[in-house]
């Protein structure tokens, strides 16, 4: 991306507060962004491919989207995790150069970045603080992915569905807001931990009763963290 494109600033910024580059020095961020390439995903599309992810390292810059894998037999899906702005994906490819399963959708018009797994390579060889921050981001997803296995292997629905709305809660003075996930559909929240959606929907109606969480679709607060906290601790 050259310094005259009009979305240079804004992906700057956008770099800047990401967790893979958030620690670099300014100069050092905008040669790396020089090599960068500029795209835009449709809201519902195929994001990111297995084949363009098993070539290229993906930076989100705007929007969402789910990774997710499929069964094709009976169409199931599971969604590993969600990238949102400052998320790169897919750093499994980046490590081991193999070709992967999981699909990245945008669930919003997006604007993506994306660099050669070379140029990564590169990237990560020559440059130590980028080196730094790669390994901690690469373990948080691990770690996520961890903790999907642990779910699907010993909670009820409810406890797995109280652990999701944790683990994207963004608190703060005046509510406990949930944006990542605020807007997704029940069958998609029934995909991100292995249910279906009329249980799903079934749960939220009774939280909303107990005024444990409330709000519509679009926006859900939770009211009272110290019932989910004891929902997920069961």
């Amino acid at each position: 991306m050259q310094l005259d494109s009009p979305h240079y600033a804004h992906c700057l910024k956008i770099l800047s507060q990401s967790p893979l580059f958030s620690s670099l020095d300014d100069a050092l961020l905008k040669d790396m962004l020089k090599m960068l390439h500029y795209e835009t995903r449709i809201k519902d599309e195929t994001a990111i491919s297995p084949r363009q992810a098993s070539d290229r390292l993906y930076i989100i810059i705007s929007g969402r989207a789910k990774v997710s894998v499929y069964n094709p037999n009976n169409g199931r899906e599971h969604i590993l995790f969600l990238l949102g702005p400052g998320d790169g994906f897919d750093l499994i490819s980046l490590l081991d150069s193999e070709w992967h399963d999981a699909v990245a959708t945008a669930l919003d018009d997006m604007e993506v970045l994306s660099a050669t797994l070379q140029q990564v390579r590169e990237w990560l060889n020559l440059h130590p603080d980028f080196n730094r921050a790669f390994l901690p981001y690469l373990g948080k997803q691990m770690h996520g992915l961890a903790d999907q296995v642990v779910d699907l292997s010993l909670y009820d629905t409810e406890v797995r569905l109280a652990r999701l709305i944790l683990r994207h809660l963004v608190p703060d003075k005046l509510a406990q807001e949930i944006p990542l996930i605020n807007d997704l559909s029940q069958e998609t929240l029934a995909s991100m931990i292995g249910s279906v959606r009329v249980v799903i929907t079934r749960h939220l109606s009774h939280w909303k009763q107990k005024k444990i969480i409330s709000g519509r679709r679009g926006h859900c607060v939770v009211e009272d963290l110290q019932a989910l906290l004891e929902k997920a601790e069961q």
